[in-house]
Order: structure tokens, then sequence, then C-alpha cells
């Protein structure tokens, strides 16, 4: 009944138009984003297919006899279109285990796609994980988000930021000035962390390119129009993520950044009318060393503006 097979360049077409209309997928499963840095991953993507017509596909890679979930994207679980059932998911992933075996896969490592992602319920997956391929949960992380329609009053600190960000004359606004923020991002992660950003500038701008309306960069800037500070937004169907946050030594001090995110989140997601269908507005995780450690001074910011947690969570199994 089911049959899986390698993705192939020539099935773009049909693998993106099935993300498109799944129950859970976003733009990063897109192949357009997925493949911009396809020559660092070993890529070993599956289409599931139930009766000739496509049931689901995995974003994944591999490396030696492992399968990953898509090592370059933060989630990659099976993905689904809405009449995919509970049955039906346990069945694909027999199929699918029975594949991977064939091929000499001997384990899989599984980042579950978080519920906020999901445009109806769609976590059949999980169950399937647990019940048909035995796994375990072997890491857990979490990421802060706010209900858009049930947003939480900023803590007093954040609005003491906004406060001293509007005395410093800081103004908000949309920008495609990716290279300025780019330094700004490079700067703070060189001189604390002594890394550089995931992406390079060449890539952002290919990616910005590729998806113009997905990925929106908002800026702050001092009273003199000098770029201080701003976050790069991906909007994914219900939610809208910060991919990446940053404010120079400047920004820092002024509050720049309680005031952008006061902007973005009150002022442009606030707009109910306009964003009815983008429900949450993820800030990402604030775990490292796989969720072992939680930055604290990081989290406190993000709950500052009301965000809450969601977990992002991977799982390991034996094939």
């Amino acid at each position: 009944m089911f049959e899986v097979i390698p993705y192939t360049s020539d099935k773009a077409t049909e693998w993106n138009a099935f993300v498109d209309d799944s129950k859970q997928g976003t733009f990063l499963l897109n192949r357009n984003y997925m493949d911009y840095h396809s020559n660092r991953f070993a890529d070993c993507s599956l289409m599931i297919y139930y009766k000739g017509k496509l049931f689901a596909l995995l974003p994944a890679n591999k490396s030696g006899k492992t399968l990953y979930s898509h090592q370059g994207l933060t989630y990659g679980g099976l993905i689904t279109g809405q009449k995919a059932t509970t049955d039906s998911v346990c069945e694909a992933f027999s199929a699918m285990n029975s594949f991977l075996k064939a091929i000499g896969i001997e384990s899989v490592v599984y980042k579950a796609i978080p519920w906020i992602y999901h445009r109806i319920p769609a976590e059949e997956d999980l169950y399937a994980l647990t019940h048909i391929a035995k796994a375990e949960m072997a890491i857990r992380e979490i990421s802060s988000a706010i209900q858009l329609d049930n947003r939480i009053k900023f803590s007093e600190l954040r609005r003491r930021g906004i406060k001293k960000a509007i005395k410093a004359n800081v103004s908000i606004s949309e920008s495609e000035d990716l290279a300025n923020f780019w330094t700004i991002l490079d700067n703070n992660l060189e001189s604390k962390y002594h890394v550089r950003p995931v992406h390079s500038l060449p890539e952002l701008t290919l990616l910005k390119s590729r998806f113009p309306k997905e990925i929106r960069l908002f800026m702050a800037k001092d009273k003199c129009g000098q770029p201080i500070g701003g976050t790069l937004l991906y909007e994914t169907g219900s939610v809208v993520h910060s991919q990446y946050i940053s404010a120079s030594k400047e920004g820092k001090a002024c509050g720049a950044l309680d005031m952008l995110f006061n902007h973005i989140i009150n002022n442009v997601y606030g707009d109910r009318e306009r964003y009815a269908n983008i429900k949450f507005f993820d800030f990402g995780k604030s775990t490292e060393d796989d969720g072992n450690y939680l930055n604290k001074n990081l989290i406190f910011q993000k709950e500052g503006f009301g965000g809450r947690g969601v977990c992002y969570d991977t799982y390991k199994y034996k094939i």
C-alpha cells in the first residue's frame, strides 16, 4: 500500500506543492529554502506514497548509518496532508522504517515540528514515534511564544525600556538593509561568543530574494538615523518567528529592542484584522547544549514581552 522513495531534485515542484497544502508545512520546508545549503548535508529526504498518491514527506539528511531530521533546519518531522489519520501515519512509519533498514540506516534522530506551527492538529507522528518506532525523547528545548489574540502585558522592566527609547528618539521601521543588520549581529556574536551567524550575508540575501513576503526585517535607528538594532522575522503560516535579534551597544543602552518588539507585537501583528491567520509570535529557543543549559537572561527578556513556554523536542530510535 505504502511506497517510500528518496527525494530527487526533479520532484521539487511536487514536494513544494505538498508542503503548501500540508497540515504543518512552512516555507523552511520548501526546497528553495532547504537546498540553499545543500552542499553541507547528504540529503536523504523521503517521499511516501499511498496507492500512488503522495501521502507524506520527511525532510532529512544522513551521516554514517544515522538518519536525521534535516540538520540544517530548526524542525523537520513528518509532513502530512489533511487526510492523514493516526492509523495511516502509523502504517507510513512502519513502511518508512522498513525502507530505512533496507538502505542500511540503523538509527533515526527526529525533530518534531512544534504544535504552534500546525495549521490543524497534527501530532499523529508523536504517537507513531512511541507506538511504532519505540522512540524516546532525547532532547527537550524551550522557546517562548506569545498568543497574539491573548497577549500578556509587558513587564515593568520592558516598559521602562520603551520609555527610555522614546526619550532617546529611537525610530522603528521595516527595512531592506540586511547588510547593516548582519554587521550588528556579526559583531555581537563575535565579541560575546566568538562565533559567526549561522547564515552568511549572501545566504540571507539569497533567501530574502526567494521569500520576500515571508522574510521581513525590522530595524531600530537612533535620532540621527543610524541603525542600532533589529530583528529578522520569518512569517510561516500561523506563526511569526524571530530568527535573529541583535542590537549594538548603543541600542542596548537606550532600550531599542524593547521599543522594537513593542512595535512588532502590539502595532504590526497586533492588527488582528490584517494578520488574523498569524496566531503566535515565537521568539525562538533560549537553551543551549541540547537543552541542558537554560540561558536565564535571554528567556527573562523574552518572557518580559509576554512570551511563555513552547517545547521543541527531539526523539531517537533504533531501526
